[in-house]
């Protein structure tokens, strides 16, 4: 397969993240990039060694042509920015998550990337983090029983939480969800890259093999941005911002702290993720973080905050195309504080 060539859209960490990672993968080349602040694009060229930058996006899509694109802007610029890559015709994009500020943006996205056939992946990249993996080893090893319950901790439901409701299916094998029920409040609500985040909030899953969810946001986390995985002989802790301990196991009535040596290649999550989806193109093969994934993951998002505006349970697929919360922001049915 001849070399790949990708572009860049937003020069900033996360953009020099995507950069790494293609870096590191074999046979494609960061060829250019753009991004409206020219200190940003400075800063980009002289790291990668890029001959063509940008300061608008739809010139580097016209001018180049690319195969692979990562988006890596706020949220709220996320469809419109897709949207214009899949009709440059490229093969993949790596986008930033979260998906999109509404539940209607995010389905809109994958049906342009699936109706073009463009594989789409979304920066989920604790799917490639040495404690997340190793946690599904000792689960998929039958260490702590039988699984019965995934819980997680973190500030917000939609910047944060989307990760946690990807590691819940990446813990239970992507299995599917069919209900959810929650409740949100929204003092302390903040605007996340653009987009408001709940001040704290509930959401408990259902899955279709009988499995569950919780996760807890804001001011009622359970410890910091925590994952539990609880089966009925023991449980897995995953503590990503404890250095010491950043996986436990409690089994036979105490707990142990297993090795995280040689458990993934690559220490840097974003850089796997990327690598991963190169090879995916060039063999042909579905990428680890499928777009599809992202928006499993999305939907629990958007079904939380409208399980809170009915009162009651949703019982999936979501149906609608806002975000409660946002709605009920504007109507004044939620207040920030």
């Amino acid at each position: 397969m001849s070399e790949l060539k990708a572009g860049v859209i937003g020069c900033g960490g996360r953009g020099r993240s995507h950069a790494r990672g293609y870096e590191a993968a074999s046979d494609v080349t960061v060829v250019a990039c753009a991004d409206p602040f020219e200190e940003n694009r400075d800063r980009f060229v002289d790291g990668f060694d890029v001959t063509r930058s940008y300061k608008d996006y739809p010139e580097m899509l016209e001018k180049e042509q690319l195969d692979v694109v990562s988006v890596c802007t706020w949220t709220g610029f996320h469809r419109e920015m897709i949207e214009a890559v899949v009709a440059s015709g490229v093969k993949a994009i790596h986008s930033e998550k979260p998906m999109a500020p509404t539940w209607g943006d995010a389905k809109a996205i994958m049906k342009a990337c699936d109706e073009n056939d463009v594989t789409i992946t979304f920066c989920h990249q604790r799917r490639f983090g040495a404690q997340f993996v190793k946690a599904r080893e000792i689960v998929k090893s039958g260490a702590i029983g039988d699984v019965y319950r995934f819980e997680a901790s973190c500030p917000n439901l939609f910047d944060w939480g989307t990760h946690w409701f990807d590691m819940f299916f990446f813990y239970n094998d992507d299995e599917p969800a069919e209900w959810v029920i929650g409740q949100i409040d929204g003092e302390g609500t903040k605007d996340v890259f653009g987009t408001p985040c709940e001040g704290s909030g509930l959401s408990w899953i259902r899955y279709k093999n009988g499995r569950e969810g919780l996760l807890a946001t804001g001011g009622v986390d359970l410890d910091g941005n925590l994952n539990r995985i609880v089966g009925t002989d023991g449980m897995v802790e995953i503590r990503p911002g404890q250095k010491d301990e950043p996986l436990r196991i409690l089994a036979g009535g105490k707990w142990e702290i297993p090795s995280l040596q040689g458990t993934v290649v690559h220490e840097d999550a974003t850089v796997s993720s990327v690598i991963d989806l190169v090879h995916s193109i060039q063999e042909g093969r579905e990428p680890e973080l499928a777009g599809r994934k992202a928006l499993a993951a999305t939907e629990l998002i958007f079904s939380t905050y409208e399980s809170s505006r009915r009162r009651g349970k949703v019982t999936l697929p979501l149906d609608g195309d806002d975000s409660a919360l946002i709605t009920m922001l504007e109507d004044g049915s939620v207040g920030r504080s």
